[in-house]
């Protein structure tokens, strides 16, 4: 099978990017030092190539009508041009099938940003439902073709300072922008920009959206102006410490958003209808979504691996890692609703059972260390 590439693959290559297979996309994993371009995050700025995800444009009068019903978190509550929302997008049977983030612009126009495994199957869905609703909107993916878009996610406590000084005309619009908002600078070196501020690794930062012709040019200058490349390593152990869901590994079409730590993303207060809303409210939540930290050295956290509570309830390991920034091994992973914050449980590893500690997400936030 031949591999899809971004825009950016000739980029990496030519850094020295350790490659790997991510869903059928040739992806950089590093490019020397995934614990290197973890820290660079952590405490300066480093950036990654996220053009295999895919940018949706859903345009036309029923806009807004349309995603009402389509998502689990209201779009109700985007007032605002370039208010952003994170959401679910639900099967009937409440499960999910993809997490993603949608972006007002006007009433006719709203963009969503979809995960790069799922995006072909998001965008069947989305064509299925406005064929099914005759809701008559335009939906446009914008990863392929003439219109395509280049996405960089640029992220760090300096990303925003190195962003400025790449795109000077685009500093005045993104300066005032607050978390979960974006803006589209027209005049830039670069073409349109659209400058987001969503956190993709937990971190502050921009995310870039810009004519994927220019990808070289804009990934070239933040090199020159020492923002570092990173890889899917240290994207992974930054979301991780971030309590950052990781579509594919901490929830799927067999896992409820409820189960999954994403109810703060589902509305089910408001009257409106969406799909998978009847099930949720049916089904409720049966798992909470937590931390671990492993107090017992002869092991390392892994999905899939067992937890044991106190009482003898199971739950799993979804995702785990050695956390480079608290020196210690951690996990997200779905517990028992007995489990409570500061339990210890124990984590079946190989023949042991080894002694770990519940805590509330995120382990890291901004640089810093929140649990013990």
């Amino acid at each position: 099978m031949t591999l899809k590439t971004t825009p950016l693959n000739s980029a990496h290559r030519a850094a020295g990017a350790k490659m790997v297979d991510f869903g059928g996309w040739d992806m950089p994993v590093n490019y020397g030092s995934q614990i290197g371009e973890h820290h660079a995050v952590r405490t300066d700025v480093g950036m990654f190539d996220v053009s295999h995800m895919c940018v949706v444009d859903i345009e036309g009068a029923n806009a807004r009508t349309f995603l009402r019903g389509l998502l689990a978190n209201n779009v109700d509550k985007l007032q605002v041009p370039g208010k952003a929302l994170y959401s679910c997008m639900l099967k009937p049977e409440g499960t999910v099938i993809d997490d993603l983030i949608v972006y007002f612009f006007a009433e006719d126009w709203f963009r969503l940003v979809v995960n790069a495994g799922t995006a072909e199957k998001d965008l069947a869905w989305i064509n299925a439902q406005n064929e099914a609703t005759n809701s008559g909107v335009t939906v446009t993916q914008r990863r392929d073709g003439d219109n395509a878009m280049a996405l960089i996610a640029v992220q760090g406590p300096n990303a925003r300072a190195k962003v400025w000084e790449v795109l000077p005309t685009a500093k005045q619009a993104s300066e005032p922008l607050k978390p979960f908002n974006a803006v589209i600078v027209k005049d830039t070196a670069f073409g349109e920009v659209m400058v987001a501020r969503t956190g993709y690794t937990g971190e502050d930062g921009f995310e870039l959206a810009f004519p994927a012709s220019q990808a070289d040019a804009l990934w070239n200058a933040l090199v020159a102006a020492g923002v570092k490349p990173a890889g899917l390593g240290a994207r992974d152990t930054l979301r991780l410490e971030a309590g950052m869901n990781l579509y594919g590994q901490d929830m799927d079409e067999t896992v409820n958003p409820l189960d999954a730590g994403l109810a703060w993303t589902v509305d089910l207060v408001a009257e409106r209808d969406f799909i998978g809303k009847a099930a949720l409210q049916k089904d409720g939540q049966h798992q909470q979504y937590m931390g671990l930290i492993l107090r017992e050295k002869g092991g390392v956290l892994r999905a899939h691996q067992k937890v044991i509570s106190a009482s003898g309830s199971v739950g799993e390991i979804t995702s785990g890692t050695f956390s480079p920034t608290m020196q210690q091994a951690i996990a997200l992973g779905r517990l028992p609703m007995d489990v409570a914050v500061g339990d210890t449980v124990h984590v079946e590893i190989r023949d042991k059972k080894l002694a770990a500690t519940v805590i509330k997400l995120p382990f890291v936030r901004n640089g810093k260390i929140l649990v013990a």
